[in-house]
């Protein structure tokens, strides 16, 4: 079902378009009505005059304004519809200042009955007939799940489908958790080695954008195969000319699958050369993250923080995360167990994003969940874009945890010692490294302000604590502002020059 967001005119409208992009972008269902000048005011300068519908056009698969009062309800109609058919996305509907006291005859409105549910379509019999003999005749096989599939609730048919048929697979960032990212056959931990290494993708609901490097080379072999599964047609081919197209629903797209394997059974062998290479790579990462885990120096490194974040937050909790090392890092570091439990900056990277990701998620969890804790990790320069929503969740008392891993910048800070050091070379406007953040602020304060819980740590020990006493509070926001190396960042990588992707 689509959200709802009414905004007023002018500024209202233009501030709410970066919203309205990035549900478009991540193929989230939003309908918003935004005022606008009266009619008979247009072109004279009215009060926040502005072409909102000519400007909604770039960003919403709709962008309407009704003639009249009496054809509103089929307009609303056509949004809801618009807005969940297909790829799901945005609909704008403007209506004018003369609109809300204008008065018509009942019996002339044209009322619409609501659309019904999305309509369930399944891709050609010759193309999933196409698809399973060619994963059948696969050497180095990958299943990349993307967050079409946790749109259309496929867990369960995907996680068979990896059971059946044994396939590593890699999900994508909010694809995470439609397939637990404990079971044996995920291969995340070795991302780099799966992509450039594989023979034939099987993309579940996956784009070829820049998330997953075009499909191009060198991140991927030059003869790979690509077998592509989306709900919209023209995602199909795009970047790469896949072996295979089967154009539907991915809940039944997978069935699809899973029957045309019940009749011709093919289970990739777990002893094969590929699955030997993938673990060795898996085990190797995963120790190395783990040296960097369990350091004892001071101050913490990310990887150090995220693993006693990781030991102490339920397994069930909503994971809210942006920044720009913190939210990489915390993809691999902080495992998702069930479908549609995290959210981050997506495929636009949004910045900014995660204090109202957080609160409408929380605001979720209370009628439907209210055992289900909300965890939101914050960089520090994430944190600053919408950091005065803390008050918003004080004001509704949504006990969510705010964790802010701060190094005092955007990638890389200063301590507070080079800091003083800089400021002798004379103003700061000048001399401070744009990317550099004020050393040691107190951002935990900002929820203390409103009545919330504040803890600021140094020390692994600090941080447990500070954990624990949030979790055990269920009825309190709190906020861990947990101080790191300023230099901390990710392990190296295999390509250098992709990491400082922000996804």
């Amino acid at each position: 079902r689509p959200g709802v967001c009414l905004v007023v005119s002018g500024p209202g409208f233009l501030h709410a378009i970066g919203g309205m992009a990035n549900a478009t972008m991540n193929c989230w269902p939003l309908i918003v009505i935004g005022g606008s000048s009266d009619r008979n005011q247009e072109t004279m300068g009215a009060f926040q005059e502005f072409p909102q519908v000519e400007a909604g056009r770039l960003y919403n698969k709709l962008s309407v304004r009704p003639s009249s009062l009496e054809v509103i309800p089929a307009v609303i109609e056509k949004a809801v519809r618009t807005s969940i058919y297909g790829r799901p996305g945005s609909c704008y509907i403007d209506i004018p200042g003369d609109f809300v006291n204008l008065q018509v005859n009942k019996s002339s409105v044209k009322y619409v009955e609501c659309c019904p549910p999305p309509p369930v379509s399944t891709a050609e019999h010759s193309a999933v007939s196409e698809a399973a003999f060619i994963i059948a005749h696969s050497k180095q096989p990958l299943l990349i799940v993307g967050k079409g599939a946790a749109y259309s609730h496929a867990e369960n048919n995907i996680r068979k489908l990896v059971d059946l048929c044994g396939l590593p697979f890699l999900p994508t960032p909010m694809a995470k958790g439609v397939v637990p990212d404990n079971h044996p056959n995920c291969v995340a931990a070795a991302r780099s080695m799966a992509l450039q290494h594989a023979d034939v993708i099987i993309l579940l609901g996956a784009r070829l954008n820049w998330i997953l490097h075009f499909g191009l080379p060198p991140r991927f072999r030059q003869d790979a195969k690509f077998i592509q599964v989306d709900i919209c047609a023209d995602e199909l081919g795009n970047n790469v000319r896949p072996a295979a197209i089967l154009l539907g629903d991915l809940n039944a797209v997978t069935k699809q699958l899973l029957e045309e394997f019940s009749e011709r059974p093919f289970k990739y062998p777990s002893h094969s050369e590929w699955w030997k290479r993938l673990r060795e790579k898996i085990m190797s990462n995963e120790e190395r993250s783990k040296g960097l885990a369990l350091q004892k120096s001071l101050p913490m490194n990310y990887y150090t923080a995220f693993h006693h974040i990781r030991e102490l937050i339920p397994k069930d909790c909503i994971l809210v995360s942006e920044g720009a090392n913190t939210m990489d890092i915390g993809r691999t570091m902080l495992p998702n167990y069930y479908p549609r439990q995290r959210l981050d900056a997506g495929t636009f990277g949004t910045m900014g994003v995660g204090l109202g990701f957080a609160i409408a998620a929380a605001m979720v969890a209370k009628d439907q969940t209210p055992e289900k804790r909300v965890v939101c990790v914050e960089g520090d320069s994430a944190f600053g874009f919408s950091g005065m929503e803390v008050e918003t969740i004080c004001r509704y008392n949504l006990p969510i945890l705010i964790i802010i891993l701060n190094n005092n910048g955007i990638y890389t800070g200063l301590d507070a010692d080079a800091w003083k050091e800089v400021l002798k070379s004379g103003d700061p406007a000048t001399c401070v490294p744009p990317a550099s953040l004020l050393p040691n602020s107190h951002y935990e304060e900002i929820m203390s302000a409103f009545g919330g819980k504040g803890y600021f740590v140094k020390t692994p020990e600090e941080l447990q604590n500070a954990l624990k006493a949030s979790l055990s509070d269920k009825q309190t926001p709190s906020l861990i502002n947990v101080m790191i190396d300023p230099h901390s960042e990710r392990k190296k990588q295999e390509f250098p020059w992709l990491t400082r992707s922000s996804l």
